[in-house]
């Protein structure tokens, strides 16, 4: 395992479904993570709390979960110096479009590293990348991950060029 962890903040228990993709990507590296839920508007002071000691507490990297005025991911990043992932997750209303803009519309000074949305896996890999920087065997692992990517769509494309070339 890395010494580097990862927060994993929803906000909402029903964000779990697309957050779940990011523990399996955290697994694949070795990259420990805790996850809570916490609200920026129902509980604001505690996802203050949280973020204003996550650099004490051993985090690297907060990913920030939420749907429809999602503005967990700007709340968190108002509170710590860590790099700040927001995944705006699609909700009942607007497709996410809502959730996008709440979490990537940041003002100058507070930024949050935004991902599509229900991107969970994205941000746990951008949080590898931030991660590797000062991690070379987790730099090796993530250089492999992405060599065995590539053989994997050169494969799919021989297989279909075989197929469907005259």
């Amino acid at each position: 395992m890395s010494s580097l962890r990862a927060a994993v903040i929803m906000g909402s228990d029903s964000d779990l479904p697309v957050v779940e993709k990011c523990f399996g990507i955290f697994d694949k590296f070795g990259v420990s993570y805790e996850t809570h839920v916490m609200s920026a508007h129902r509980t604001p002071a505690a996802a203050a709390e949280f973020a204003s000691s996550a650099k004490e507490k051993g985090f690297g990297v907060i990913i920030a979960a939420a749907g429809k005025a999602a503005h967990l991911a700007g709340v968190l990043a108002a509170h710590t110096t860590l790099p700040v992932i927001g995944i705006p997750v699609k909700s009942s209303t607007l497709d996410g479009l809502d959730s996008l803009l709440s979490t990537v519309q940041m003002p100058s000074g507070v930024p949050v590293a935004t991902v599509a949305i229900d991107g969970a896996a994205n941000a746990a890999l951008l949080a590898v990348q931030i991660f590797a920087l000062s991690d070379s065997g987790l730099a090796e692992k993530l250089a492999a991950y992405k060599e065995k990517m590539a053989e994997e769509v050169m494969a799919k494309d021989a297989d279909v060029s075989a197929k469907y070339s005259k």
